[in-house]
C-alpha cells in the first residue's frame, strides 16, 4: 500500500478546533473521537501543512513562486526546484534527490523535515507512536495497523490472538499530545556498506529480553530507523551506499507501511515520508524496484551568480566571522563558478572542488590567510591564498602522484582566472556605487576616486579624515556606501574598510560603468 501508514493529526483538539493543545497534554480515544480529530498518513500531514503555509504566505501578498520559494528560507535551489519538490510532495511521493556531491540535497532534505508538522497524538506508551483512533476502529486499524505492543496491551487478557478493535473501549485508551523529534517521528540513516537490515528494523533489548524471556516477543524489540520514523519522516543520506538486503528492507516499509523485523513473528507500522539523496556516481547501486518508489528530482548547482552569493551570504550571516571585503567574497564565487563550467563533473577526484561546500569556504579561508600574514584586512593575494586552500582541501586524496597533479591543476586554475573574476567583481561594485549614489555623475567621480588615492598613500592624512573633521567630503560619502553594505566590524574605523575596498577598486575596476555591469544577476 503506497504511502500508508498510521498517522492521526490534531487537526482539531479536544478542547478547540484551531489551536493546537500544549505538549504534554494528555486525553483518550474516546475525546479525540468527539472532537472529530482526523486520522491522517504522514504524506496527508505534509500536504496539509504545505498547502497551510503556502495559503499564509499568499496572504501576505507573495506570489505563488515567491510563496513556494520562501517554504525553503535556508536553502537555495536552481531553477523550477522548488516547484519540483513541493509539487512531488502535494502528490504524497516519496523523494530521492540526485546529483553533484555539494550541491545542497542533503540541506534541502533537513529543510523538508523543518517543515514537516511536528504536533501529533499517540498512544500513551507506545514505543512508536501509535494513532489512537486506529487502535479503536476495525477500518482504520485494517489501514493502519497498530503495532503488536499495543494489540497485546488493549487484548483481552493480553492475547494478541483476541484483538478486536471493535471490542475497545475507546475511553480506556489513554492518549497524549507529543511533538515529533529524533528518534520518535524522524530518523536519518547514513547510507554505507556496514548499514545491515536490523539497524533499520531494530535489535533486541537485552534488558527487556531477562523481563519478558521470549527472544520472538515484539516487546523485547528496541525500535530501529524505520520505526522511529514511524507517523513522520526518514532521511536516508546517500542511498546507493545501501546493501542490497537493506534496501530491501526499506522496500517493504515504501509498499506496505510495515516493517517486520527479522527475529520477529510480527510487523510493526513503518509509515513514513521518506526523503533520500544520492550522488551521480551511486544511481547505479539502488535496486530497480526501490528506484521505482521515489520521485527522482536532479539537485543541481545554480547557474546564476545572484543565487550563489545567496548561499555564502546565508551562510555567512549566522556566525560571527572575520570581515573580508564584499569584493573579494564576490570574486571567490566567481572563481568557483568558472571552475564548474570548465571542469567536467566526471573526475571523482576533483568533483567536490566545486561544490557548494567550497564556496563557503573561500571566504573563511581566506579570512585566516590574512590573519596569519598579519594583515587587517584581507587583500587579493589573501584570496588566492583562500582559494587554494579551499579547493585543494575538496580533492580526493586517493594517491600522492594523483593529489599533486591535481593539485597543480587547482593552482594553475586560480592563477589563471582570480584576477579577471577579481576585475569583473570590482566593476559590479564600483556600478553600484556609481549609479545608486552619485547617479552617474562623472565629475563627483572624478574627485573621489581623486581623494581617495590621495588618502591611499598618506597615513597622516587618514588619521585627520574623521566624518567630523570635514575633509575629503565625498570620500565620506563612499565611507558610508561600504558601511551600510558590508557592515565592516564595529571593532575598526569605517574608513579603514572603504580605504581597503577602494584599494581594491583602484587596482582592479577602471571606475568606469558600462551597460549591465552593475547587474549581479547576470546568468553565467
Amino acid at each position: 500500500m503506497e504511502n500508508a501508514g498510521g498517522g492521526a493529526v490534531a487537526s482539531s483538539t479536544p478542547t478547540t478546533a484551531r489551536a493546537p493543545p500544549p505538549t504534554g497534554t494528555r486525553s483518550t480515544a474516546a475525546k479525540l473521537r468527539e472532537a472529530g480529530v482526523k486520522v491522517e498518513s504522514p504524506s496527508e500531514r505534509f500536504r496539509g501543512e504545505i498547502l497551510r503555509l503556502l495559503e499564509g504566505l499568499r496572504g501576505k501578498g507573495l506570489s505563488r513562486d515567491e510563496a513556494v520559494t520562501a517554504l525553503f528560507p535556508s536553502t537555495v535551489l536552481p531553477g523550477s526546484a522548488y516547484e519540483d519538490v513541493v509539487t512531488a510532495l502535494l502528490s504524497g511521493a516519496h523523494l530521492l534527490f540526485f546529483g553533484p556531491s555539494g550541491a545542497g540535497k542533503t540541506s534541502l532534505a533537513k529543510e523538508l523535515w523543518d517543515l514537516y508538522p511536528k504536533g501529533a497524538w499517540v498512544v500513551s506508551g507506545c514505543p512508536v507512536l501509535d494513532d489512537p483512533l486506529c487502535l479503536c476502529d476495525p477500518a482504520l486499524a485494517a489501514r493502519y495497523p497498530p503495532c503488536p505492543i499495543c494489540q497485546r496491551r488493549f487484548a483481552p487478557g493480553n492475547d494478541v490472538t483476541r484483538f478486536d478493535p471493535a471490542g475497545i473501549d475507546m475511553a480506556t485508551v489513554p492518549v497524549e499530545y507529543v511533538r515529533l523529534r529524533e528518534g520518535y517521528g524522524f530518523a536519518r540513516v547514513q547510507g554505507s556498506s556496514e548499514v545491515f537490515p536490523d539497524h533499520l528494523t531494530g535489535n533486541i533489548n537485552l534488558r527487556k529480553l531477562e523481563e519478558v524471556g521470549d527472544p520472538m516477543s515484539p516487546l523485547v524489540l528496541e525500535p530501529g530507523k524505520l520505526l522511529q520514523a514511524n507517523r513522520g519522516v526518514l532521511l536516508v543520506d546517500e542511498i546507493g551506499k545501501l546493501p542490497l538486503g537493506t534496501q530491501n528492507v526499506l522496500l517493504q516499509a515504501l509498499q506496505e507501511g510495515t516493517v517486520t523485523p527479522a527475529k520477529s513473528r510480527e510487523s510493526f507500522p513503518g509509515a513514513f515520508v521518506a526523503v533520500c539523496t544520492s550522488n551521480l556516481s551511486d544511481l547505479d547501486n539502488i535496486n530497480d524496484p526501490l528506484s521505482d518508489r521515489l520521485t527522482s528530482l536532479h539537485i543541481g548547482f545554480n547557474p546564476r551568480h545572484a543565487e550563489n552569493r545567496r548561499i555564502v551570504d546565508l551562510a555567512r550571516s549566522g556566525a560571527a566571522l572575520p570581515y573580508v571585503p564584499e569584493i573579494l567574497v564576490d570574486g571567490g564565487v566567481r572563481v568557483i563558478e568558472t571552475w564548474r563550467l570548465k571542469m567536467s563533473d566526471d573526475n571523482p577526484d576533483i568533483g567536490e572542488v566545486g561544490s557548494n561546500r567550497t564556496l563557503i569556504d573561500v571566504a573563511a579561508r581566506t579570512a585566516a590567510v590574512a590573519e596569519l600574514k598579519g594583515h587587517s584586512s584581507p587583500t587579493a593575494d589573501d584570496l588566492k591564498g583562500g582559494l587554494l586552500h579551499a579547493m585543494r582541501g575538496r580533492i580526493r586524496a586517493r594517491s600522492g602522484d594523483s593529489f599533486a597533479q591535481n593539485e597543480r591543476r587547482v593552482s594553475e586554475f586560480v592563477e589563471r582566472y582570480a584576477e579577471g573574476s577579481l576585475k569583473r567583481s570590482a566593476g559590479v561594485y564600483w556600478c553600484r556605487f556609481y549609479t545608486g549614489v552619485l547617479k552617474e555623475n562623472k565629475n563627483e567621480a572624478e574627485a573621489l576616486v581623486a581623494e581617495g588615492r590621495r588618502l591611499l598613500q598618506d597615513a597622516e592624512l587618514q588619521a585627520k579624515a574623521t566624518p567630523s573633521s570635514g575633509l575629503f567630503p565625498r570620500f565620506q560619502t563612499f565611507v558610508t556606501f561600504v558601511a551600510e553594505r558590508e557592515r565592516p566590524p564595529t571593532s575598526g574605523r569605517p574608513l579603514d574598510a572603504a580605504l581597503s575596498v577602494f584599494g581594491l577598486l583602484d587596482r582592479f575596476s577602471l571606475f568606469a560603468c558600462g551597460q549591465g555591469e552593475g547587474d549581479d544577476d547576470v546568468p553565467l
